[in-house]
């Protein structure tokens, strides 16, 4: 559940306060109206410090309570952009380590022995019988196994057993 705090409305000006002097010439009666001016202004007298008509310790201890609420906060996200800070910083330098990592690895990378095995690995692809050759293979293979099957079946094996089937 979100807290939620008060606001603090700015306290309300002293009457006692003077009026602020204006940096602006005085123009006369006598003199004709002055045409606008597009030069640097001129400098000024520095403003006179504040009139303090109230004691620091007049302060409603409501607005110090927040501010030191804001100031806890503001320390908080501080703590936390430190730690942000801290975790970009380390995935930044294990990147780097990776990066030099690849850059070694392709460094001793032998492209020239890879195209020499590839080669090798090409010939032996292209020396293996194709798909013509094997159906041959097996029907020949089929045919001659039928062929001693019969001859075994009808005159036996000699020194083992006679022929099974009648001649």
């Amino acid at each position: 559940m979100a807290k939620i705090e008060p606001t603090v409305a700015p306290p309300p000006p002293p009457a006692s306060e003077p009026e602020p002097t204006s940096a602006s010439p005085v123009v006369t009666q006598s003199s004709p109206p002055a045409a606008p001016s597009y030069a640097a202004p001129q400098p000024t007298l520095a403003p006179a410090p504040p009139i303090k008509d109230a004691p620091a310790s007049a302060v409603e201890p409501r607005q110090l309570d927040q501010l030191s609420r804001i100031e806890e906060k503001a320390a908080r996200i501080e703590e936390k952009f430190a730690r942000y800070e801290a975790v970009l910083t380390r995935a930044e330098a294990s990147l780097e380590r990776s990066a030099g990592k690849v850059d070694s690895a392709v460094g001793a990378l032998d492209i020239g022995g890879i195209r020499n095995e590839i080669a090798a690995l090409r010939q032996r692809v292209d020396a293996t019988p194709r798909a013509g050759t094997l159906f041959t293979t097996a029907i020949v293979t089929a045919v001659l196994t039928v062929l001693l099957t019969i001859l075994v079946l009808k005159f036996g094996v000699p020194g083992l057993f006679g022929g099974l089937l009648p001649q």
